[in-house]
């Protein structure tokens, strides 16, 4: 190609240097993709090609380069995928968990509160539910993953992934939550965490006990709904606050 656009040109240049590539780079990145749009379309009616690369993984997935796609589309120019790592697909292909139908969020709100409201949202997911999380994060988020979707449900951590260390553990939620917690190393690096749906994950709830949690709450929060729920009908603590806060319907 005529020109490379990269995300971080600096880093890209070690990959080019590697291969003894000399081929121009201009930095295209989520601060100023908009502002380059006029001067790399331009060049490419003009009959230039531009090869589009990110730091690492498949561009545009949880990378820039969504405007640029869009508007190269927009003006009938040619775009041509060339397969490549993606960190979400490697995740399921060694998870175990269903992968005919999952549901890919990328990286949860940074913000505890914004980050617990959107797993609330997501508790009831029936699909494979798939995250990227930031090693800073990842303790709190195994940790609100567990408590809002159920300790026991099934998962799985990959951290740096294809890379030098590559670990990828599988268990049950509230286990990854302190093995994570319980060892410095692995929360270092990039991470792909990937969750059993809920229905799989819970089995179906007998129509009276579903009765009994619903009752439930109706005067008291989820936890303790569960917990007393738990008490009455004998089911796991874990299937009845999964149920809660899933959003199932009463009846």
């Amino acid at each position: 190609v005529d020109r490379i656009a990269a995300e971080d040109t600096r880093r890209s240049r070690r990959l080019l240097d590697h291969y003894g590539i000399a081929t121009p780079m201009v930095a295209v990145h989520e601060h100023n993709e908009r502002r380059m749009l006029t001067g790399l379309l331009r060049q490419l009616r003009e009959g230039s090609t531009l090869a589009l690369i990110s730091d690492a993984g498949t561009p545009l997935i949880s990378d820039p380069g969504f405007a640029l796609v869009r508007a190269a589309r927009a003006e009938g120019i040619r775009i041509v995928p060339i397969p490549g790592p993606s960190a979400v697909i490697c995740a399921l292909s060694a998870a175990g968990l269903p992968t005919d139908r999952f549901v890919f969020e990328g990286f949860l709100p940074s913000k505890s509160a914004a980050r617990r409201t959107r797993l609330q949202e997501l508790a009831g997911e029936s699909r494979t539910v798939t995250f990227y999380e930031a090693s800073h994060r990842i303790v709190e988020t195994l940790n609100d993953l567990a408590e809002i979707f159920g300790g026991a449900r099934e998962a799985l951590v990959a951290r740096e992934l294809t890379k030098t260390f590559e670990t990828i553990r599988s268990g049950e939620l509230s286990e990854l939550a302190d093995w994570v917690a319980g060892d410095a190393n692995q929360q270092k690096g990039e991470f792909v965490v990937v969750v059993h749906g809920f229905a799989a994950a819970t089995g179906d709830l007998e129509l009276d006990v579903r009765r009994v949690v619903d009752i439930l709450l109706e005067e008291l929060p989820v936890k303790q709904a569960a917990a007393l729920a738990a008490r009455i009908t004998g089911v796991a603590r874990n299937r009845l606050y999964a149920y809660a806060v899933g959003g199932s319907p009463k009846g």
